[in-house]
């Protein structure tokens, strides 16, 4: 079976297919900025992702993983002078625990981490070339992207015109920025105030706008055409929609990406995680209590696409079925002590190869991992209930599909395993 994958431009369920003769897939995903404290909420997004990449490696493509840090623009900036702190020592602070969190959640690491500061020759030359083109204009300083040369605005997110704005206005667009033709047009270049960092361009000392940095640093590192482009679902309206019109405007081709492609939103007592609100849950709480495989076993129970309500009765559920997924898999450590080279299908046991075909087949469909966990109980439960071969291949096989492509430790040792994560 081929797997297929949500592409939210084309609105649905699309067969994965890498670009042209490309030799890897490119995996871009839009990361943190780290102006404040991360949440689960984020970790559900970068463990949707990271299990995407560990198939996508399983299956055998060699995977190009980007994933952004957005260490400039107005949430790191408002922060700094709020706390009086530079606003790259605010960043990093916050990128430390930040990684230090997905560590401990058994995360792999991108191929490459780039920050926006290090490219902005990049994204004064893509904005250049949209000037060049007329599809953006310069006003008192700075440079908006013009929505109304881009009749296509809209063909990712599918909302109506009207809907638009107000939207775009909750996630940081300013409506009556000086010079602005059009209130929904987004800044591409905008003049620095007085205590902001600032680079120079063509139209004058500035910064870039937030939606400019993605488009930059993705082309820089995967090209003009890729493979995936990833995020939280509330980014799919206005930054992927304005990344995909700026970058296939500046750079003429198109599609830039096959698959659109967002995770859910993670709630807590009915409402999205947030500072304001005061829901947050913490992964670094959670650590104190949880290992973390309990923790990513939570949130790979749910599909990477669903809205999900954190109950912590579901997170000590989630610990339970860890221990007893470390428990098949010491069962059959103790009867094939070494692990076993990865048994042909002709050698499997009938019912270990049916689960992990049905596992496989979950993977396909969009990721279907609360699915997939069920097969990896089946394996579980075989592997501690049955005799000889079937308990070893079942044990070995819940290690091969739970460590490689759910990403569980299944630690012998689930207390030093969380130690050695802190």
């Amino acid at each position: 079976m081929t797997l297929l994958l949500h592409d939210a431009r084309r609105g649905g369920l699309e067969p994965f297919v890498p670009v042209g003769d490309r030799s890897r897939v490119g995996l871009y995903v839009c990361g943190v900025t780290p102006y404040d404290t991360g949440h689960l909420g984020h970790a559900f997004t970068y463990v949707g992702f990271d299990v995407l990449h560990r198939y996508l490696e399983y299956l055998g493509h060699d995977v190009a993983y980007v994933q952004n840090l957005t260490d400039v623009d107005d949430d790191m900036l408002r922060k700094a002078r709020e706390t009086g702190e530079d606003y790259l020592e605010l960043g990093n602070r916050h990128v430390t625990t930040f990684l230090t969190e997905m560590a401990a959640l058994n995360w792999l690491p991108p191929d490459h981490y780039p920050r926006a500061t290090d490219h902005i020759p990049q994204m004064v030359a893509m904005i250049g070339r949209l000037v060049d083109r007329g599809l953006a204009y310069p006003a008192d300083g700075n440079v908006y992207f013009s929505i109304d040369a881009w009749p296509r605005y809209g063909e990712l997110s599918h909302l109506a015109r009207d809907e638009m704005l107000p939207i775009a206005n909750e996630r940081g667009n300013v409506p009556d920025m000086p010079g602005k033709r059009d209130p929904l047009d987004f800044v591409l270049w905008q003049r620095s105030l007085e205590d902001e960092p600032s680079w120079p361009s063509p139209w004058g000392a500035g910064r870039p706008g937030w939606h400019i940095e993605c488009s930059a640093m993705a082309t820089a590192y995967l090209g003009d055409r890729f493979e995936i482009h990833g995020g939280g679902a509330d980014l799919a309206f206005p930054h992927h929609e304005s990344e995909l019109a700026q970058t296939e405007g500046a750079t003429g081709v198109t599609p830039w990406v096959a698959h659109w492609t967002h995770a859910g939103m993670l709630r807590h007592d009915g409402e999205k995680m947030s500072k304001s609100l005061g829901n947050l849950v913490l992964v670094r709480d959670l650590l104190r209590t949880y290992p973390g495989d309990a923790i990513r076993h939570y949130l790979v129970s749910h599909h990477y696409r669903s809205e999900v309500n954190f109950v912590e009765a579901d997170l000590a559920r989630s610990a339970d079925a860890v221990a007893r997924l470390r428990g098949a898999c010491l069962r059959a450590e103790e009867l094939v002590p070494a692990a076993p080279v990865r048994a042909a299908d002709r050698d499997l046991r009938p019912a270990v190869r049916e689960h992990r075909d049905r596992f496989l087949t979950a993977m396909d469909d969009d990721l279907d991992t609360p699915s997939a966990l069920a097969q990896l109980d089946e394996l579980g439960a075989l592997a501690r209930s049955a005799q000889g071969d079937v308990a070893s291949q079942a044990g070995w096989m819940v290690r091969e599909l739970g460590a490689r492509i759910l990403g569980l430790r299944l630690a012998a040792d689930p207390g030093r395993a969380r130690a050695e994560a802190a």
